[in-house]
């Protein structure tokens, strides 16, 4: 575990040198501070307060601060710090709320030398004043900074940030009396130490609690911040807002963050939980960190570097009860390990490609890429020599290849998002709405697809009329479509008469008479009259049936259209009284010596009109068998499996939200949710915000339920004083006014409320809108042209 090598560094008249080694404690470390002269170093925690000299070789410990036959709260420590104006001032901030002083100047063996209770809380963090000996900081749970001077006795100063706990102080280097504070709440606050009654300036810094700050050591205007969103930003304060030039992305929880001496651009960082490592990130490089010490088996709760100008040399304390010393030299670099490779997509179909320059630097016919306003590209800087790590293996050439616009356009995604209805009608619609949008794109196979799920699952009862491919005569009626002919199944109400396309273009009326044996087909001249030469069980009409159309059946509730019939006792109607009419005996006999009729057939004559459509006669009913509900679903969901891999993820997801859970259980959860995933991402990057959010309300996820309900800050500032609300509530902090008065109607506004972004005035939705159709000046009279969207 101990590692040989050894490093030397010059600080003017004294060498720093030593190497990695650690030494075994006797309690979890919470805090760690080191003294001026970088030979010493003070470790506090719930159960150890002690002080070790630091060797070339090992850790000695040379001072035991808890002192005592029962130590007090007032030695269980949340934070230490050791002044670097005077080497014997210690201050340590405990966890009854209690901030002690200590001089280890003092003979006796307690060195314990003036105690401040006014907190009443638990205090997270003490800092003393860069280059003042008597004034020292504190920062407690309880929301209140205090400024001691440790001349007297009480506090001189008292700051409220009005907000939740404080977690973490830092006077600035540069400006004497400057210090940042951070909250709870995840704002930061830079205050002036002659003005306690408000801050100088608040910014949100992290969306959660920001557990630490750091301001830089050669730039006055850095401030360096953590928290639990796992974040480190650095913000420039020189501005007259503070403005984010640098974000560094980890993995959790960031606890402590430490700018690296005589580095400019490099930061340490360690988690609060779970990740025990200690990170040394290079800003201009946030997504791969420049070092990492991998030492400690539990979470790291204390960072310091040894010297304030020694880069090379790193502290650590952690709960698993060691202390570290750890070499810049020995770290382990995560860029050694990191794929050099890289491929990716553009919104426009344009492929990047990047690859080791060793690879490709042999290519002569390789043009550099100059990029253009749709292509952003970051190349990676020259690289400084005196800098210890040149990652010159690690870096890449990009190459990219365009596609013509033209081609590569989406604009049938961004149409197709706008124009799909995905609820609020009934399932036939919404198919049939679809499709007709997707045949307008010309996207025929997805249009094809809306179809057969609309004739897959919707009820008969649902489809209309205008969707049955049969070619209806001029007056007639729909009839559905029947799946067994049999004399009882055929309702009493055709008895109307109609139409039937023949082949040759010729449109007769026809009288149909069907039965389980025989079917007699007489003309309306009586001048032809055929039998059937094919088995009575699959007798078929002149007009073939759409083989969808036999699922156009209502599954829900198959007998609704069944009555109960009872045979005719005449095959004749009686009309009136029968006389004697030998032309009509001689047009019946004449009949039955037809070679094309049988004598059952002539004695067997129908007179019972019957609609035109399409007919399919089958003896075995599916009625009684009929397809389970679903029996499709696996096709379906084969089919949305398809349209996923080849990339249109647009129609796998409409059409699981559309079916909802006729589908959604055959296929399982985590692909759903990649689903979802994957199209909101594709909105999102067009701008359509709305589309995405229904998206997210449709679907069925838990976990894309929760995606527009979380993460979502909303900044406002007073409309009288123009500085942001902290308060949950609508009062200012400030000027005490309320922000949410009508500027038309100068009421409370209790409801619905707009606001123009540029001079913060707004009131009523329809006030608003109906001052703009005569003034485009905001109704405030502060003069500003007010645009709302």
């Amino acid at each position: 575990m101990e590692k040989m090598a050894r490093v030397s560094t010059a600080l003017g008249g004294n060498t720093l040198t030593g190497r990695t080694m650690f030494c075994h404690l006797d309690a979890p470390a919470n805090a760690i501070s080191v003294c001026r002269d970088a030979a010493q170093v003070v470790v506090a925690g719930r159960n150890i307060f002690k002080i070790y000299s630091i060797e070339e070789e090992q850790f000695v410990e040379k001072l035991n601060l808890r002192v005592g036959r029962k130590p007090s709260l007032n030695f269980s420590c949340a934070d230490v710090v050791w002044h670097q104006m005077d080497e014997n001032l210690l201050a340590t901030a405990a966890t009854n709320g209690v901030v002690v002083t200590w001089n280890l100047g003092k003979p006796s063996r307690n060195k314990q030398d003036q105690l401040f209770t006014e907190h009443k809380r638990t205090v997270n963090k003490v800092c003393f004043h860069p280059t003042e000996v008597y004034m020292l900081l504190s920062g407690s749970q309880d929301g209140y900074m205090k400024c001691f001077d440790l001349r007297k006795k009480d506090s001189v100063s008292t700051f409220s940030g009005q907000s939740e706990s404080v977690r973490d102080v830092q006077f600035s280097i540069r400006d004497y009396f400057t210090f940042a504070a951070t909250f709870e709440n995840g704002n930061v606050q830079l205050w002036d130490i002659r003005r306690p009654d408000r801050y100088e300036r608040m910014f949100t810094a992290h969306n959660g609690p920001v557990f630490c700050c750091d301001w830089h050591p050669e730039d006055r205007g850095w401030l360096a911040t953590g928290g639990r969103d796992k974040m480190v930003k650095v913000w420039d304060m020189n501005t007259t807002r503070a403005k984010e030039i640098y974000c560094v992305q980890t993995i959790a929880s960031v606890a402590r963050v430490k700018w690296r001496p005589e580095c400019k651009h490099h930061i340490a960082t360690c988690s609060m939980m779970v990740d025990h490592n200690i990170y040394v990130w290079d800003v201009r490089r946030p997504f791969i960190p420049s070092a990492m010490f991998e030492e400690h088996k539990d979470v790291t709760t204390g960072i310091v570097w040894r010297h304030l100008h020694d880069p090379y040399f790193l502290l650590s304390g952690s709960k698993d009860s060691t202390l570290y010393q750890h070499i810049f030299k020995d770290a382990s670099q995560p860029i050694d390990r990191a794929n050099p490779e890289g491929l990716c997509y553009s919104l426009y179909g344009d492929l990047a490609f990047a690859a080791k320059e060793s690879l490709i630097s042999s290519d002569s016919n390789r043009k550099p890429y100059i990029g253009d306003r749709r292509h952003p590209i970051f190349f990676k800087r020259k690289l400084d020599p005196t800098e210890q790590f040149e990652y010159i293996s690690s870096s890449s050439a990009l190459s990219v290849f365009e596609t013509d616009v033209e081609s590569g356009s989406m604009d049938w995604f961004v149409h197709t998002a706008k124009q799909y209805a995905l609820a609020g009608r009934p399932l036939a619609e919404l198919c049939d709405h679809n499709a007709k949008v997707a045949k307008g794109l010309d996207r025929n196979q997805v249009a094809q697809t809306w179809t057969m799920l609309r004739i897959i699952y919707s009820s008969l009862g649902t489809v209309s009329s205008t969707n049955l491919n049969h070619s209806m005569g001029k007056g007639s009626t729909t009839l559905p479509l029947m799946n067994s002919f049999n004399l009882k199944d055929i309702p009493s109400g055709l008895g109307s008469e109609s139409r039937l396309d023949r082949s040759k273009g010729e449109s007769r009326t026809e009288n149909i008479l069907m039965d389980s044996s025989s079917t007699l087909i007489n003309n309306e001249d009586n001048e032809e009259t055929e039998g059937s030469d094919v088995p009575a069980d699959y007798l078929l009409g002149d007009v073939e049936a759409d083989e969808d159309d036999l699922y156009m059946m209502d599954h829900e509730n198959p007998h609704a259209e069944e009555q109960e019939y009872s045979l005719p006792q005449e095959a004749f109607p009686l009309r009136h009284e029968i006389v004697d009419n030998p032309s009509a005996l001689d047009h019946l006999q004449d009949k039955a010596d037809s070679p094309h009729v049988s004598g059952n057939e002539a004695e067997t004559v129908s007179l019972t009109p019957v609609e035109s459509f399409s007919l399919i006669s089958i003896s075995h009913s599916l009625y009684e068998n009929r397809l389970p509900s679903d029996f499709f679903n696996p096709i379906v969901r084969d089919t949305l499996l398809f349209y996923a891999e080849q990339g249109d993820v647009q129609t796998a997801v409409s059409v699981l939200i559309v079916l909802g859970d006729r589908i959604r259980k055959e296929i399982d959860e985590q692909t759903q949710e990649h689903w979802y995933t994957s199209y909101i991402d594709l909105l999102q990057r067009f701008q359509l915000w709305n589309i995405s959010n229904e998206v997210i309300k449709l679907s069925t996820c838990r976990a894309i339920n929760c995606l527009n309900q979380a993460s979502t800050t909303l900044h406002i500032n007073c409309s009288n004083c123009k500085r942001p609300m902290s308060n949950r509530g609508w009062i200012c902090d400030r000027c005490r006014q309320c922000a949410s008065m009508c500027a038309v109607c100068h009421h409370v506004v209790k409801g619905l409320f707009v606001w123009c972004q540029g001079c913060s005035h707004g009131g009523h939705l329809q006030h608003i809108m109906k001052w703009l159709e005569s003034s485009s000046h905001c109704p405030a009279g502060c003069g500003h042209l007010c645009e709302y969207t």
